[in-house]
């Protein structure tokens, strides 16, 4: 069954434009701020995993990065801000960034 988004701007009731929600696929730009990261297992293949809180069109999306083939990425850590571009798609229905451009633009030490 495909999910519901909602309307892209230019619909929505009295006039009004509802927030363009996450594209299911295709290139994304955005930044956020790390709020988990997950390590797997020395068993399991390696991958380094990231949830980011962005700011998309006014509203607040979480999205996964994966970093392939890396046990640990270094400078990417809870609280740090991030602005990453790549291919998304949904994974699980969690929007997935596998292996994107980043640059860190804030670290938790600097915001005090």
């Amino acid at each position: 069954m495909p999910t519901t988004r909602p309307e892209a701007p230019g619909g929505g009731a009295g006039g009004r434009a509802a927030p363009a929600a996450l594209p299911d696929r295709g290139r994304i730009k955005a930044h956020g701020v790390i709020v988990r990261i997950t390590i797997t297992p020395v068993t399991g293949p390696p991958s380094f995993e990231a949830l980011a809180r962005i700011d998309w069109n006014g509203t607040h999306e979480d999205v996964r990065i994966v970093w392939m083939g890396q046990r640990r990425v270094p400078g990417v850590e809870a609280g740090v801000a991030l602005r990453f571009e790549g291919m998304l798609s949904l994974v699980g229905g969690i929007p997935t960034v596998y292996n994107p451009r980043y640059e860190i633009i804030g670290r938790p030490e600097e915001s005090g």
